[in-house]
C-alpha cells in the first residue's frame, strides 16, 4: 500500500509539472500572437485583385518566396495553406489566406482584399455585393444515407394506402 500512495504522489506530481508548463508557454504564445496581430493591422492595405487560382498546397510547392521559406519553422513545412495565385495590378502574385476567408474567394474574379504583406485577411465584392460561399458537395455516405431516407419515407407511405 505504502508503494501504491508513493507512484500517485509522483504521477501528480509530474502532472502538476507538465500542466503548469503548458500554462507559461500558452500564456507567452497568446502575447507573441497578440503582438503578431498589432502588426499585421498596422500594415494593413486594400488591394483589388483578380484571383486566377486557389488551392492548399505545401509552402515549397506553393510557389513563395526563398525567404518565406526560410522564416518559417520545420515543422510547419510539411503542412498544407490555403494559397491564392491573383493579379494584383501588373503583378502576378502568389498570397497565403486566412483559412476563415478561403472559402469566400470566387476563382476567376476581381475582390477587394485586404491584404497584410502577403497574407490575405479579408475578402469584399469589389462593386458592393455580397461574396456568397459556394454549397459542398454531398459525400458518397450523405447520398447513401439520403437515398435510404427517401426509400424508408415512400415504404411506409405505400403500407399507409394498403
Amino acid at each position: 500500500m505504502d508503494t501504491f500512495l508513493t507512484v500517485l504522489v509522483i504521477v501528480v506530481v509530474v502532472l502538476a509539472v507538465i500542466l503548469g508548463l503548458l500554462y507559461f508557454f500558452g500564456r507567452k504564445l497568446q502575447r507573441r500572437q497578440a503582438e503578431q496581430e498589432k502588426q499585421m493591422e498596422a500594415s494593413k492595405q486594400v488591394a483589388s485583385i483578380l484571383v486566377i487560382d486557389k488551392g492548399k498546397r505545401k509552402l515549397k510547392d506553393a510557389g513563395l518566396p526563398a525567404m518565406v521559406l526560410e522564416q518559417t519553422p520545420k515543422y510547419m513545412r510539411g503542412i498544407k495553406f490555403p494559397v491564392v495565385k491573383a493579379k494584383i495590378g501588373p503583378r502576378i502574385m502568389t498570397l497565403i489566406c486566412d483559412a476563415k476567408v478561403y472559402d469566400l474567394i470566387p476563382v476567376k474574379k476581381t475582390v477587394k482584399a485586404t491584404i497584410s504583406g502577403i497574407y490575405i485577411t479579408d475578402v469584399r465584392a469589389e462593386r458592393g455585393g455580397s461574396l456568397e460561399t459556394p454549397k459542398k458537395k454531398k459525400g458518397l455516405m450523405q447520398k447513401l444515407r439520403a437515398k435510404a431516407e427517401k426509400a424508408a419515407a415512400g415504404d411506409s407511405k405505400s403500407k399507409n394506402k394498403k
